[in-house]
């Protein structure tokens, strides 16, 4: 499925950048923030690299021609069906990035998947500028006119006992959750990586959240091994996240499960990290009903914190860098499951008032699902070009006006 499913050829390259890069702590300047190109400095690991290594070999590029053939064909809305034209197909197809990702570690799932909203995801850091030429315009049309010649701001959760409750009386919002996503700085990204890598990554991770004290104090899970009934607790708590999403599968970035995998909580149950589901880091601050301030200040005092323990990776232009393009930027992800049943029946309404706040409208289990009992999964959809802080205002400001409109019909 390209070069980061060749398991040998990967893991001489993995190797290779570890050693550059001074280890797989990824604290020194080669890490990402190396002119916010790849994971690590190129230009001293790759010096010796053989023709064969530099080369997209005859059955990857079969695959690619005959995937690329076929979106064409398809009545796919995808935004890689929209911007991968046969001219870009055609400048990006020879191209491998060090990690020896190519085009069709990108696309595959987009391919695979023509219902895709977006059909499209980075095998690695370094995957955003040698393929810029599809990245860029998905990014600008996804968030909503992030430019290739825009920066992404710095980052800035702002003051953090702004937000209030969205829904005082508890009569529209079940609950509120914000999270972001983070990888660690030194590591490609799902496909690429070695089941040595998870393991490592996975202790590291595990380590580090067990030094969390007060409301985020809590308990880690591997997936490896976990007791029967843990596990049924974590799946009656919704927490548990489970292998088996096509997307992600044909993305390449289920290899090796449940190795590597894990999920930790707080006691109370409204703060949770998932590891090496789709990001490195999934955190997560949630709870039942509309009190925003208080969800968003979880995440913020947990992101702080674990920031000062792992080095996360960071892109000068793009942000916090992540697995899916959706996700970069801030990262942020702040939804409410809410209860609208008169806006509900006329979905459009809907759909038009979410979208002049930036806001995307889910089913109840999130992506790709259906709205249960008329309860919707409503986010900022913007996570680029702008601050946490503001990301999250977004949010707030378009619950707050679906709610109002909600009460006067």
């Amino acid at each position: 499925m390209g070069g980061c499913a060749s398991k040998d050829k990967k893991e001489k390259v993995v190797e290779n950048e570890t050693a550059a890069a001074g280890g797989t702590d990824g604290g020194g300047d080669d890490a990402t923030n190396n002119g916010g190109e790849g994971c690590v400095s190129n230009s001293m690991v790759f010096l010796s690299r053989n023709k064969s290594d530099t080369m997209v070999d005859a059955a990857v590029m079969e695959k690619m021609e005959a995937g690329f053939a076929k979106l064409a064909a398809s009545d796919s809305k995808s935004l890689l069906k929209k911007y991968l034209t046969k001219e870009v197909f055609d400048a990006l197809k020879n191209k491998k990035t060090s990690f020896g990702s190519t085009l069709l570690d990108c696309v595959q799932s987009g391919f695979e998947n023509p219902d895709s909203g977006v059909g499209i995801y980075a095998p690695d850091a370094e995957a955003y500028s040698l393929f810029s030429d599809l990245f860029d315009p998905i990014i600008e049309d996804y968030h909503k006119g992030f430019k290739k010649t825009d920066k992404h701001p710095a980052r800035d959760f702002g003051d953090v006992d702004t937000f209030g409750n969205v829904d005082p009386t508890g009569e529209f919002v079940v609950s509120t959750r914000v999270r972001c996503g983070r990888s660690m700085e030194g590591y490609p990204f799902n496909p690429c990586l070695t089941e040595a890598q998870y393991k490592e990554m996975e202790d590291k991770v595990s380590s580090t959240l067990s030094g969390l004290e007060g409301e985020l104090k809590g308990k880690f899970y591997p997936l490896t091994g976990m007791d029967k009934a843990v596990q049924q607790q974590l799946i009656d708590d919704h927490f548990l996240f489970k292998e088996g999403d096509r997307f992600l599968q044909a993305a390449n970035a289920c290899r090796f499960w449940p190795t590597g995998r894990g999920i930790y909580h707080n006691d109370n149950k409204t703060f949770l990290v998932w590891c090496n589901e789709e990001d490195h880091l999934r955190i997560i601050s949630m709870q039942m009903g509309g009190d925003l301030g208080q969800v968003y200040r979880r995440l913020v005092t947990a992101v702080n914190d674990i920031e000062k323990r792992i080095p996360f990776s960071h892109h000068d232009r793009l942000g916090f860098l992540t697995f899916c393009p959706t996700n970069l930027g801030t990262t942020i992800r702040a939804s409410v499951h809410i209860k609208v049943p008169k806006l509900a029946k006329d979905y459009a309404k809907l759909e038009s008032i979410a979208d002049k706040y930036n806001l995307q409208v889910r089913g109840t289990r999130g992506e790709h699902s259906e709205a249960e009992g008329g309860i919707y999964d409503i986010s900022n959809k913007r996570r680029m070009g702008l601050t946490e802080y503001q990301a999250v205002k977004e949010m707030y400001d378009g619950i707050s006006e679906l709610i109002k409109i909600e009460k006067s019909l």
